[in-house]
């Protein structure tokens, strides 16, 4: 079977974080942005996250609209994409909502990861170990043989930068918010890495949106071309 398309999706302050070190998390879209995050999700077969994003964040990764999620089962699809979560470490709360809603789970881990998982999340999630470290082309491997076509990547810093350096995304959906954080505890988009080409690689630009006082930048990693011809400008929407 096929890997699936993998989408990175992430929103960020101009200096590149995506969050302030802060007890409440920073809301860096703005209504519209969040819709199109929705629509993104309504259109995928999984959406992936690690484990640092699911401890800091708490989400549900759902759908907020009805009229997308019934268009999704009048596509003969689950009403919710599955969800994904990846830890090495094991270290996940049950009580967490993302286990507590409708909707198929699957976490990935470690050998280690899943022996420290036990049977804690036994009915609420199917756990898969790749061995002695989170090998994510294999990741990739095993959710193509579940049928995932489309998998949404929404982070953390560590996710996405494992995605990028080892080339496996297909496409970059980054939401520009116009603020600064400045913070060196926060956390950043990206870390520090070997990503392939290094800083003379650059990926394609394919479009611009602004929603409000966001801009949606869409690239794609691989291949780039030697212009810029392909890149459009959107109007507000």
């Amino acid at each position: 079977m096929a890997r699936p398309y993998v989408v990175l999706s992430v929103a960020t302050s101009i200096d590149g974080y995506i969050d302030d070190a802060g007890p409440q998390r920073l809301l860096l879209s703005n209504a519209k942005d969040f819709d199109r995050v929705d629509q993104v999700r309504a259109e995928s077969d999984a959406i992936l996250i690690g484990a640092e994003t699911l401890r800091r964040d708490d989400p549900r990764l759902s759908l907020s609209s009805e009229r997308r999620r019934e268009s999704r089962i009048a596509a003969g699809k689950p009403e919710f994409p599955v969800r994904v979560v990846v830890t090495a470490s094991g270290e996940l709360d049950p009580g967490q909502r993302l286990w507590n809603q409708g909707g198929r789970r699957l976490i990935y881990t470690t050998t280690a990861g899943r022996e420290r998982l036990g049977d804690r999340f036994a009915g609420r999630a199917e756990v898969v170990a790749l061995g002695s470290s989170v090998d994510f082309g294999a990741l990739l491997d095993d959710l193509g043989e579940r049928g995932i076509a489309r998998l949404m990547v929404e982070g953390g810093g560590r996710i996405h930068t494992a995605f990028l350096s080892a080339d496996l995304a297909d496409e970059l959906l980054m939401a520009v918010a116009p603020v600064l954080v400045g913070d060196s505890a926060a956390p950043k988009f990206l870390h520090p890495a070997d990503f392939p080409g290094g800083s003379r690689r650059r990926m394609a630009l394919v479009d611009i949106t602004r929603l409000g006082d966001i801009a949606v930048l869409r690239y794609l990693p691989r291949p780039a071309p030697s212009d810029g011809s392909s890149a459009t400008m959107k109007g507000a929407q």
